[in-house]
């Protein structure tokens, strides 16, 4: 919000203010608070969170403002991406302008709240990407790796927050999440005997078939096809002229009509799961074998997947 390079930030009223060249407010953090008399202090802690309280309270969940309920184009270790459902607060990436100029730029990555949650690259306002959901171990389109004995990654679902949040175990390394001017999610770590940051994994992984609804129902993207948009088994284009032209955005549909008996399903593997708004159910009580099951029984299930691949699921 600063014209300049001339700012100055203080506590003024019990709420940090940004002042510009001309002592003129810019920025407050507009905290409204009850009858409590001690004063307010503003502190940067160790583990990058700038927060102001209470001078006789240092309890996290006693903070009046702190810094990581609004991330820029960062997320670092103990950071929270996600809604708060208790305040409404939707804590969401948003890329710099450019290298050089931390303005807001034209790339956000925000959770999208749906009975299946997941998250959401946008450029101006429209979807560009989407995570896939949380499968219980990690988004299935993001390439994070499970792997690394020093990450911990962690996805919330309850009645107070839908978020997500990484933790880093061992001391002498540093990693971060960083929405890059260009649109991707990147995952940069750094180790003491480098100088630079060492990018780990980008995403969208590839452009052909990473973004958003590239290929239309019914149908999935191949990279080792051509084209690369394809049919599910038992469906066919939708638009032949337009699917011979390269443009699979109509998807398919079916070669006969659903009979909704005597019908089975074709094992599809390494797919990122379909978006859920128009899912029927999402219950995680019951195990693939009931989930299937049911599935056969309701004329309007399509299709099913496992919601959790922890202990062995896929």
């Amino acid at each position: 919000p600063l014209s300049s390079s001339i700012g100055t930030l203080k506590i003024s009223n019990m709420n940090l203010v940004l002042l510009d060249h001309s002592n003129k407010s810019v920025w407050s953090t507009n905290v409204t608070r009850g009858n409590e008399r001690s004063p307010v202090v503003a502190e940067l802690l160790a583990n990058g969170n700038f927060v102001m309280r209470n001078s006789n309270n240092n309890e996290a969940s006693k903070f009046l403002w702190q810094s990581f309920d609004y991330p820029t184009d960062t997320l670092l270790p103990e950071m929270k991406l996600g809604y708060d459902l208790k305040t409404g607060l939707n804590r969401f990436l948003t890329s710099w302008r450019s290298s050089d100029d931390p303005s807001s730029g034209d790339y956000s990555y925000k959770l999208e709240l749906r009975k299946f949650p997941e998250f959401y690259l946008f450029i101006t306002g429209t979807q560009v990407h989407r995570s896939g959901p949380w499968n219980g171990v990690k988004f299935s389109g993001i390439p994070e790796d499970q792997k690394l004995s020093y990450m911990v990654y962690n996805f919330t679902q309850n009645s107070e927050e839908v978020a997500y949040t990484f933790l880093v175990t061992n001391n002498s390394i540093y990693s971060r999440l960083r929405l890059s001017t260009s649109g991707y999610l990147q995952r940069l770590t750094w180790t003491p005997s480098s100088d630079i940051w060492n990018l780990f994994w980008s995403s969208p992984v590839n452009l052909q078939c990473d973004m958003y609804r590239v290929c239309g129902p019914n149908a999935y993207c191949d990279v080792n096809t051509t084209p690369v948009c394809n049919c599910i088994q038992g469906f066919m284009p939708f638009n032949m002229q337009q699917w011979a032209l390269r443009d699979g955005l109509g998807g398919c549909i079916r070669r006969t009509r659903l009979s909704c008996s005597g019908e089975g399903f074709t094992k599809m593997k390494n797919m990122k799961l379909p978006e859920t708004t128009m899912a029927i159910v999402v219950d995680r009580s019951i195990g693939v074998k009931e989930c299937e099951k049911r599935c056969l029984s309701d004329c309007n299930c399509t299709a099913f997947a496992n919601a959790d691949i922890r202990n062995g699921g896929t």
